[in-house]
């Protein structure tokens, strides 16, 4: 059974990538096609748009991430895959109706994140894999959630298209077991703050926080936060809440992000101010 890393750009994934080497190292990265959101070196973007097999425009995560990845890289001395989905653009106009992913429908994380390390895992392996999955000893229950997912072989399967009905009008679907998911941080006992020591005085830059700039995830007083570190990323997410024909309008239940822009203006916020938990996370 060949073995995957999944890569999401921060500390603990990239931790797994250098301690626990596979078979392949995979990262998916979240595209825009909002040019304001423009990745400002222009090589950069092309070598990106290499990578992903498509042009890349900006990502609605933290900038850093990209110089991350490449650090990483030459860091661990191994190649890292980069897969792309559509854009989060795209991923929203779902067919006549719009919507906008919040809490209980997360398929911003299926469609940007699991189904580009699907496809990719269709073309090159098509035989399941051992995914290494970046849990840490205190999130055992994150990971019998997970597990308690697998059939009964404890494999992941996802729900895709594998074809067309016999007059063409209609998709297949069918769920395909692809990878078994594995948690080598929790086997080793291993906590954040025996990565967070690692990372020191390493030629790794990370970012202040993973994830897209506007994750609902993310509690309202970060969001504010967000909306002054990283203006225009956030402009998309405020900009979505305001179209016209989306089923669901806002990313969070009770408050848009306009309100949430709005808030705490006489409050001066700090990075430090905030944590891992402050932020959520994407379910990967």
């Amino acid at each position: 059974m060949k073995t995957v890393n999944s890569i999401s750009g921060g500390k603990t994934s990239s931790y797994i990538a250098k301690h626990y080497p596979a078979d392949y190292n995979v990262f998916a990265l979240v595209t825009t096609d909002d040019k304001r959101c423009l990745y400002p070196d222009q090589k950069i973007r092309q070598k990106i748009s290499d990578k992903i097999g498509k042009e890349f425009i900006g990502t609605l995560e933290d900038d850093t991430i990209i110089k991350t990845m490449f650090e990483l890289e030459q860091f661990i001395g191994t190649e890292i895959t980069w897969v792309a989905g559509q854009s989060f653009d795209k991923v929203i106009q779902r067919g006549k109706k719009k919507y906008l992913p919040n809490v209980t429908q997360r398929f911003c994380t299926t469609d940007m994140k699991l189904k580009p390390i699907f496809k990719w895992w269709q073309k090159n392996i098509n035989t399941p894999i051992e995914m290494r999955i970046g849990y840490r000893a205190n999130e055992q229950n994150r990971a019998k959630v997970m597990l308690s997912k697998t059939n009964k072989d404890g494999l992941s399967e996802l729900h895709t298209i594998i074809g067309k009905s016999k007059n063409g009008k209609r998709n297949k679907w069918a769920f395909i077991p692809w990878q078994k998911p594995v948690f080598p941080l929790i086997n080793d006992g291993m906590f954040k703050d025996n990565i967070e020591e690692y990372w020191k005085n390493k030629p790794v830059t990370f970012a202040f926080m993973n994830n897209c700039i506007g994750c609902f995830h993310r509690n309202e007083v970060l969001l504010k936060h967000m909306s002054e570190r990283h203006p225009n990323k956030y402009n998309w997410f405020e900009e979505a809440e305001q179209e016209k024909g989306y089923n669901i309008r806002t990313f969070k239940n009770g408050v848009t992000y306009k309100q949430i822009r709005n808030s705490l203006k006489q409050t001066t916020l700090f990075d430090s101010d905030f944590n891992e938990c402050d932020s959520g996370y994407c379910g990967l």
